[in-house]
């Protein structure tokens, strides 16, 4: 039995969402962060389609996810700060970009 490595899965995801199925693709991304916390890509895709599906908690939580696992990459931060915005997380979503300009002026 051949199995596909998280970013063969990943990439079919994105074949998925580019043919305009971002719900099957989001479907099919689930499992894999299921399977790989912290592959940290896919974290990402998700935070974005989810916002994009407008389920925006789901968005929240995986952005969340991202920052644990790049804690020191300012974009995490930023794109928390987008997914927390579209959720009406307002103060979280200033915080987060407070943290990212902090962790830009810092590097």
């Amino acid at each position: 039995m051949n199995m596909k490595t998280k970013e063969e899965l990943y990439e079919a995801a994105e074949k998925l969402k580019d043919a305009g199925r971002l719900d099957e693709a989001v479907a099919s991304l689930a499992s894999v962060v299921t399977e790989n916390p912290d592959f940290s890509l896919a974290h990402s895709a998700m935070a974005a389609w989810c916002t994009r599906l407008e389920r925006h908690e789901e968005a929240v939580a995986h952005a969340r996810r991202v920052c644990e696992i790049e804690p020191r990459d300012p974009f995490s931060y930023t794109a928390l700060s987008v997914a927390c915005m579209r959720a009406g997380k307002i103060q979280e979503a200033e915080d987060a970009l407070a943290k990212s300009r902090t962790i830009q002026s810092a590097g």
